[in-house]
């Protein structure tokens, strides 16, 4: 069998799949209605037009009907707000990957898919890359040869990688716990390339319960390269994280990520998306946790240290559409408002726009700003020189916008439990 028989036997399956979906959708626009992208621009008509309703009229071995499908940010809000369980997001990222089948993906979209690639690159000479990354002159050529924004919050490479430190410091050093608790840690790039502290808190906050923590080999989780219509690489990627993390599954361990991007793509993505819906990516599925869902059901059942110190401070909290789209509530905001004096103002705003890599493009950076204007409005007006957040780009992108300090959650646990200063 050749591999375009497959090709095309594969993009049949997803279409068959994909056209089941949209007879459940009776077109009541609630998705339209919620949508961030289309309340900002005529850009993207609503993912009801470019999902279920282009659908229906999609051959399976034909281009998409229609290129404004490519304005959709997949941020999941209208998966979310479906009252018939349509899978809109879905379906439109895969319409997008049928979509550059016949087209090539820009350079661009390339290299914005591979942040690990990106990470392994500048890291090792992050002071020299990062001072090239800031230069305005270097920026502008960026934007006009590569179309990536040059106002676009592109994060500073850390020196000291999360893994360098893990293995050669923490676990040389003997201060690494060993327990009968385990808990496995998907680190993710930005964690490993660009916020190791991020994973240093994660790991201080796991360990003062109790946990032995075991860092797997890994790979980016792949969401940027889906997200750019890059399927091939991104299951790629995906096989290589569930033949690593299923032996640790097989065995009870709980998987915990410190981004709900990549936790949300070993959860969902790897079998809604990418349609590897195999006994061990069901298993790997089934184990893995957002470390704040992980931490507040260790609460729950009062296996949570809580010999926390007192932080007078209130912190405006934004919940990240990836976040929502575990269909766990709002962990973090439970767990922050144990420590004795904060109170966490949560910001009423949907979207901060980034979207992964979405704001980051020159046709798209204006359209992720307004989307996000309304978030960035109302931790302005909070006059808070802090804010928190679980999602590594929407950190990044409210930092832009706004320049207030960004955490993640963790931080701030960790901050609580003494193991860490954060200054504030």
């Amino acid at each position: 069998m050749t591999t375009q028989v497959i090709q095309d036997q594969l993009v049949l399956s997803i279409w068959e799949q994909a056209q089941y979906t949209a007879d459940l959708c009776i077109k009541c626009n609630i998705c339209t209605s919620h949508c961030p992208v289309h309340r900002v621009t005529d850009l993207f008509p609503g993912p009801k037009f470019v999902g279920p309703q282009a659908q229906r009229f999609r051959s399976p071995r034909e281009i998409s009907v229609d290129n404004s499908l490519d304005y959709c940010s997949g941020c999941g809000v209208c998966t979310m707000v479906c009252p018939h369980g349509v899978k809109v997001m879905e379906m439109n990222a895969k319409a997008r990957a049928r979509l550059y089948q016949r087209k090539p993906i820009p350079l661009r979209n390339r290299l914005l898919g591979r942040s690990e690639l990106l990470g392994m690159l500048g890291s090792p000479f992050a002071p020299l890359a990062n001072a090239l990354f800031t230069n305005g002159m270097i920026r502008w050529l960026t934007e006009q040869v590569l179309g990536i924004h040059r106002y676009a919050p592109m994060p500073l490479f850390s020196w000291e990688t999360f893994r360098g430190w893990y293995k050669g410091v923490h676990c040389e050093s003997g201060q690494r716990l060993q327990s009968n608790k385990k808990v496995v840690y998907f680190h993710g790039c930005s964690t490993n390339y660009y916020e190791p502290w991020v994973g240093k808190a994660a790991v201080a906050v796991l360990e003062h319960n109790g946990f032995e923590v075991i860092v797997p080999k890994q790979v980016c989780c792949g969401l940027p390269m889906l997200s750019n219509a890059e399927f091939g690489a991104a299951r790629k990627n995906a096989y290589q994280n569930i033949r690593s993390l299923v032996r640790y599954a097989r065995e009870g361990y709980k998987i915990v990520g410190t981004s709900t991007s990549c936790t949300l793509s070993l959860k969902s993505d790897y079998r809604h998306i990418l349609d590897i819906d195999t006994t061990e990516a069901r298993l790997v599925a089934q184990q893995t946790y957002d470390i704040c869902e992980f931490l507040l059901e260790l609460a729950e059942a009062g296996e949570l240290k809580t010999d926390f110190q007192p932080l007078d401070i209130t912190l405006p909290y934004h919940s990240p559409c990836q976040l929502k789209a575990h269909n766990m509530g709002l962990p973090a905001i439970d767990l922050l408002e144990m420590i004795p004096g904060v109170k966490v103002n949560h910001i009423q705003a949907d979207c901060c726009g980034i979207a992964g890599t979405y704001g980051y493009k020159k046709e798209k950076y204006q359209i992720a700003m307004e989307v996000g204007k309304p978030l960035f409005d109302q931790i302005k007006a909070s006059r808070s020189l802090v804010a928190v957040c679980d999602s590594e780009t929407c950190r990044w992108q409210i930092a832009h916008a706004t320049g207030a300090r960004m955490f993640h959650p963790v931080e701030l646990l960790a901050q609580a439990y003494g193991l860490i200063d954060l200054n504030i």
